[in-house]
């Protein structure tokens, strides 16, 4: 069930790196084994850096937006639109804002729009991210992994596509 507040996605800008890093460091608890502050930070840096470097090569033309809710930042979405398939990227909120429906309401939009386009939509989850429950009940399948990461695929137009 969605809270009853305004949930809205804006184009993320330069401005919004320092929240962008809080938020990474927000999902990143594999790191927080780290006693020394300082390395916790360099490590999490380095991360957030090589994450940026290949979104930005892997995905040039990808929607990188920032979730707001009632106009603050809570979260990113970042969305890669290709000829035959959507690519979910990225969906991360800071732990506050999890598990009131703002990411399912996201996906679920993003299903819609993938089933007009009769497109399926792919994403990769950490084998340890417990939002793999989510994209099973929203519809997706694991159909390939490797150490880490499942790849999960759903095919919201499916029967309906013309191939």
């Amino acid at each position: 069930m969605i809270h009853s507040r305004l949930v809205s996605l804006r184009p993320a800008t330069p401005g919004d790196e320092a929240f962008l890093r809080q938020l990474f460091a927000s999902t990143r608890l594999e790191f927080q084994f780290l006693g020394d502050t300082g390395q916790l930070e360099a490590l999490l840096n380095m991360q957030f850096n090589l994450q940026r470097q290949q979104y930005e090569a892997g995905y040039p033309d990808a929607e990188h937006n920032i979730i707001l809710c009632d106009g603050q930042p809570v979260g990113r979405f970042f969305v890669s639109d290709g000829d035959l398939q959507i690519t979910l990227v990225d969906v991360a909120l800071l732990p506050e804002s999890r598990n009131l429906g703002i990411g399912r309401s996201l996906i679920e939009a993003l299903l819609e729009r993938a089933a007009a386009a009769k497109k399926l939509v792919i994403l990769h989850v950490s084998k340890m991210n417990p939002a793999r429950r989510l994209y099973e009940r929203l519809g997706f399948s694991v159909v390939d992994e490797d150490g880490m990461y499942f790849e999960m695929i759903c095919e919201p137009a499916i029967g309906e596509r013309e191939d």
